[in-house]
């Protein structure tokens, strides 16, 4: 009866634990902040606040809760202080319940300039560190297309793989605990697009290369001419319509 018993206080802690993560985005300021983080830079509160369209005190008790539950990390530079999410995982996290949301809830733009805004933001965004949106999926797609993915028991970089990566010089970091290879839901294309170290090394060598460049300061992107003629070349996405000016 006492293993029992310990048996249902260790699945009620668990319960709990579960029930307070989910918590801290059962709010939609505090939801706001971490879809808005997941553009991988750091945030001020009062930029927070800004862009949730609360008082600066109500960003700051939302904050610290966020920062105590684990889903953000906090940097201070003298008096600034800045959060971003707390890792890949904190970010996947919120992608997926995105993803999982009946549908895209915002509603429907007003404007020409909010309808050209969520456009974009389908069309190709990042997602903490790697890319999304339909850019994103297309990349994922072409590179099992191409071999360079296996998803037979679950994503995994093949030799071709590596060796593609190797040619346009991106180099994965080692003894990374983060998974080579993730898929991550997209909310918009409800199809996975690649995170892990692999897809945030992608991404990163998209930004460097000049193939990408972010829309303002939405985290959303705009491929390049110099980005259009490589993937039609590395993916073989010649008559693809992500390549459409």
């Amino acid at each position: 009866m006492r293993e029992r018993g310990a048996a249902a206080d260790e699945v009620r802690a668990e319960g709990h634990a579960v029930a307070s993560l989910a918590g801290l985005l059962a709010d939609t300021t505090r939801a706001t902040f971490c879809l808005a983080l997941l553009d991988g830079r750091a945030w001020t509160a009062n930029e927070l606040a800004r862009h949730a369209g609360v008082a600066a005190s109500t960003a700051t008790t939302h904050l610290n809760a966020l920062a105590e539950g684990g889903l953000l990390a906090e940097e201070r530079q003298g008096r600034h202080r800045y959060v971003r999410l707390a890792g890949a995982e904190a970010a996947e996290l919120v992608e997926l319940l995105s993803a999982l949301a009946p549908g895209w809830l915002a509603p429907p733009p007003r404007t020409l300039s909010a309808a050209n805004r969520r456009s974009a933001m389908a069309r190709a965004r990042t997602c903490y560190d790697h890319l999304a949106g339909l850019l994103g999926v297309t990349i994922t797609e072409a590179m099992a297309e191409r071999g360079l993915l296996d998803w037979r028991h679950g994503p995994a970089l093949t030799a071709a793989g590596t060796e593609w990566l190797d040619s346009l010089g991106i180099t994965l970091p080692e003894g990374s605990k983060r998974p080579a290879v993730r898929p991550c839901l997209d909310f918009t294309e409800r199809r996975p697009h690649l995170a892990g170290t692999v897809g945030a090394a992608i991404c990163h060598h998209a930004f460097d290369a000049g193939w990408i460049v972010r829309i303002g300061t939405t985290r959303a992107v705009s491929l390049t001419p110099e980005g259009r003629e490589a993937l039609a070349g590395h993916l073989d996405l010649r008559h693809h319509a992500i390549l459409e000016p």
